[in-house]
């Protein structure tokens, strides 16, 4: 079976750094993409821009998604998100160093799966994208397409 991509949604180079550095720490070895705005982030999401052709229907296992982005904030991909079926139930983490009340209501509102803040600490940082990978990668179970039926 194919490992499914992790989207990281990030324009911070050095949390990229630090958060593919976790990962990999971690034994994750799903591949992640990076796109570093809100616009790259749907392009990848929807098969458009610089990633026509990919096919949208194959969405990643998680979006680890950033607020404070160029071109689109993340509230704003969220909301797009949860618009289209193709990505209405694709697990979106909210990870920013936003703690305006706005917008963690605003990030249920648009029902995103978790809200969590970037700790600003090196070693906190790369331990909380470390559960964030493992729990999304690992342990968490999503619901399959088709409903199996037991008798």
């Amino acid at each position: 079976m194919k490992e499914r991509v992790i989207l990281l949604v990030e324009d911070n180079r050095d949390d990229v750094e630090l958060t593919l550095m976790a990962f990999s720490q971690s034994r994750i070895t799903n591949p992640v993409i990076v796109a570093r705005d809100g616009v790259e982030a749907l392009d990848y999401l929807f098969g458009t821009g610089k990633y026509a052709g990919r096919d949208s229907s194959d969405q990643p296992v998680v979006v680890l998604l950033d607020l404070k982005l160029p071109r689109l904030g993340g509230l704003e991909v969220l909301e797009r998100m949860r618009g289209d079926s193709r990505t209405t139930r694709t697990p979106v983490v909210v990870l920013t160093t936003s703690s305006e009340h706005d917008d963690m209501i605003r990030a249920g509102e648009l029902h995103a799966n978790s809200y969590v803040r970037k700790p600003v600490d090196f070693d906190n940082f790369v331990d909380a994208a470390r559960q964030l990978g493992l729990y999304w990668t690992v342990l968490n179970e999503l619901p399959s397409e088709k409903p199996t039926r037991s008798m």
